[in-house]
């Protein structure tokens, strides 16, 4: 099997690109080096495309180990011609591979192998011929109790349907063209569990093709189903499987054929039925887990991308009512300086005290912006903040999504071990306006709350693409390595744990690094992983300017060159400059650079304000617009905060165009469900 070819053929891509990406990962290059920096080689192929690459040859890798397995197994049965070697060895695709090991593979004993053991076998065969003129009770009566020995011939004949590639190809495709999923309620359910299956009462009567269920929907009938609230079917159209079925194996109109008939519905309800829908519903869900982990992958991504308000001095309030609200004051390297509690909402209503208390802290830590948690008593912290501060200092509200999971994970305890949960909370909340990025890397992505039925998808695939994703943002974004902390080391390109630890180590005992070639003094930085990482790590101030650049060190002698000739004045072409080493792609990327040194990929921040006519669903009128932020996005629409701890919903069908997670948007209010406390939106031109 040319593992090379078949992906370029599954891609659509060279085989030279696969050629060299495979090459270039089984080195240990990561993904984002070589997007970034092995243009050349790959034919400027971008991260999804060698992410995509690198999966499928995970995918054949992963068939071959199985094909070897397969081939031992029937080896070892004695069984293994030189014309099925050749079938298993050439085999790319896995459910191919397991038809054609199904009738070698060791299974429980079955109604056909106790009717082997019967000695049934030749009159089963007797049957499969379908002869005009076989009386096939007398045939039967050989074997002993008529009725007993052809059930026996039959249950034979039922599993070598079943087993038959041609059978199960048949029903297969059946099942791709008339599928359809079915669901029905489950009732006799006790009062309190019949309340909790309203949720999903929009599910309890489905009756749809399969094949255009969408995501959101097939997940969500599968948790109903897993929580006992529905039952779940995929069928074919019955009669039209079992015709392709007799298309294969009846001959004529005869008795044997009859019998063969009865053995063949058989199959197909007990044996290829059941096995072809587990085939299906998996099919559907890993293709609805795709979407789903897609749609939260996209989300994460421009939850990172956020826009960063930058090294400024913070006051951050994680507010509250009956607790108070907990401020902390955070220097513009986002040290904590100062924390304590303030009660300016009842049931306490220190008021007077709070302004006294925030004023004091703005004044004494010269504080340049204010973060509010978008939690309980937001709203209201804002407008007292707004009234008591100065109208110099913006203030903004941030999102709190996982700010209590980091609060109590080991790297708030590792960072604050004297400090309580609370205090936490609130320095990540001000942090995460600074820089929401170096922010949210210590948090599980899972726990941000940007995505849809995250906790029914696959895991391990879920996973692997939040890490890739926050690899490949905190990598395009670049992290300054005498600022960046062990966790956002973590995610450059070849760092890892223990080398970030050693560099974070290594600064704390030598102080900032004055260039990149001295990250190479640094314990277990080997000159393949500096390779890896350089170009991904910033020093701003240092002794060399492209140092806080994206320009590879590897690229400085070139990079020197279109200095020059930029400075020189004229027109520069770059072509000019092409050669054995440097392609114009690279070339392209360093005069991006030189164009616009340091320049952070991040948008600007803006200050945002909700509206003041509404605090609560009660406040809302049809008709109405409001500004709002886009809280998450789904297949189904986005979620937009209105200030009223309750989002709302665009639908798909009112979006006009794509948003984006965190936008700033003006929505008009389409219609307003009081009870059930669901909101329709309109994305406002």
């Amino acid at each position: 099997m040319n593992i090379v070819n078949i992906i370029s053929r599954r891609l659509g891509l060279s085989e030279k690109q696969v050629q060299a990406v495979v090459g270039l990962l089984s080195e240990g290059a990561t993904i984002p080096f070589i997007a970034r920096y092995r243009k050349e080689r790959t034919g400027s192929l971008d991260e999804v495309q060698i992410a995509a690459i690198q999966s499928e040859n995970s995918k054949l890798e992963e068939l071959e180990a199985r094909k070897q397995t397969v081939l031992s197994t029937i080896e070892e049965q004695g069984q293994l011609t030189d014309e099925l070697r050749a079938r298993i060895e050439a085999c790319e695709d896995g459910v191919e591979l397991e038809d054609i090991y199904l009738p070698y593979k060791p299974h429980r004993k079955t109604r056909a192998d106790k009717a082997r053991e019967a000695g049934l076998q030749p009159l089963a065969d007797v049957l499969l011929r379908q002869d005009p003129h076989t009386d096939c009770r007398r045939e039967a009566q050989k074997y002993g109790k008529t009725d007993e020995a052809l059930q026996g011939a039959r249950d034979i004949l039922a599993e070598q349907i079943s087993m038959d590639e041609h059978s199960r190809n048949a029903v297969r495709r059946e099942f791709s063209y008339t599928a359809m999923i079915r669901t029905k309620e489950v009732k006799q359910l006790t009062e309190q569990r019949a309340q909790e299956a309203l949720n999903y009462r929009e599910y309890m009567h489905v009756d749809e093709p399969l094949r255009r269920i969408s995501s959101h929907r097939l997940l969500a009938i599968r948790r109903a189903e897993s929580e006992g609230f529905l039952r779940a079917d995929i069928s074919c159209d019955q009669e039209k499987a079992l015709d392709k079925l007799a298309r294969l194996w009846l001959k004529n109109n005869s008795a044997a054929a009859y019998e063969v008939e009865q053995a063949m519905e058989d199959s197909y309800k007990r044996l290829l039925k059941p096995a072809i829908e587990t085939e299906f519903a998996a099919t559907a869900k890993e293709r609805a887990d795709k979407e789903a982990i897609r749609v939260f992958a996209t989300n994460l991504r421009q939850l990172l991308l956020e826009s960063p308000l930058g090294q400024k001095r913070v006051l951050a309030l994680d507010p509250g009512f009956r607790t108070g609200c907990k401020l902390v004051c955070l220097s513009a390297q986002g040290d904590l300086l100062y924390h304590t509690a303030i009660f300016p909402h009842p049931p306490v209503n220190k008021r007077a005290e709070a302004e006294t208390v925030l004023r004091k802290a703005i004044e004494e830590y010269k504080i340049e912006a204010i973060a509010i948690g978008n939690g309980t008593a937001s709203r209201e912290t804002e407008a007292f903040v707004r009234s008591a501060a100065s109208s110099q200092i913006a203030v903004f509200v941030v999102s709190e999504n996982g700010a209590s999971v980091y609060s109590a994970s080991k790297i708030a305890r590792e960072e604050f071990p004297d400090e309580d949960v609370t205090v936490r909370g609130a320095v990540s909340i001000g942090r995460r306006l600074m820089d929401p990025l170096a922010e949210l890397v210590k948090i599980d992505p899972k726990s941000i709350g940007v995505g849809q039925y995250q906790h029914d998808v696959d895991q391990t695939e879920l996973k692997k693409s939040l890490d890739q994703t926050v690899e490949s943002v905190v990598n395009y974004v670049g992290v300054d390595v005498n600022t960046a902390s062990k966790h956002l080391l973590t995610y450059i390109s070849g760092v890892g744990q223990v080398l970030a630890q050693n560099i974070v180590n290594y600064r704390a005992e030598h102080g900032a690094f004055a260039d990149r070639k001295s990250l190479m003094q640094v314990p277990k930085m080997g000159a393949k992983t500096f390779e890896q990482c350089a170009g991904f790590l910033r020093i701003a101030g240092g002794s060399t300017p492209l140092d806080n650049t994206a320009v590879h060190p590897e690229s400085y002698a070139v990079a020197a060159v279109l200095q020059q000739a930029k400075a020189a004045g004229g027109e520069v072409r770059l072509e000019d400059y092409v050669t054995d080493k440097v392609g114009l792609p690279t070339l392209q990327d360093i005069w991006r650079e030189l164009e616009k040194p340091s320049r952070d990929p991040r948008e600007q921040l803006e200050e945002f304000r909700f509206s003041d006519e509404v605090h609560t669903i009660d406040d809302l009128k049809e008709g109405m617009l409001l500004p709002g932020i886009v809280t998450n996005i789904s297949n189904f629409g986005a979620f937009v905060d209105l200030g009223i701890h309750k989002d709302g919903l665009i639908h798909v069908s009112q979006l006009r165009g794509g948003v984006q997670l965190h936008q700033h948007v003006t929505v008009e209010v389409l219609s307003i469900d009081r009870e059930r406390k669901r909101i329709s939106l309109r994305l406002h031109a």
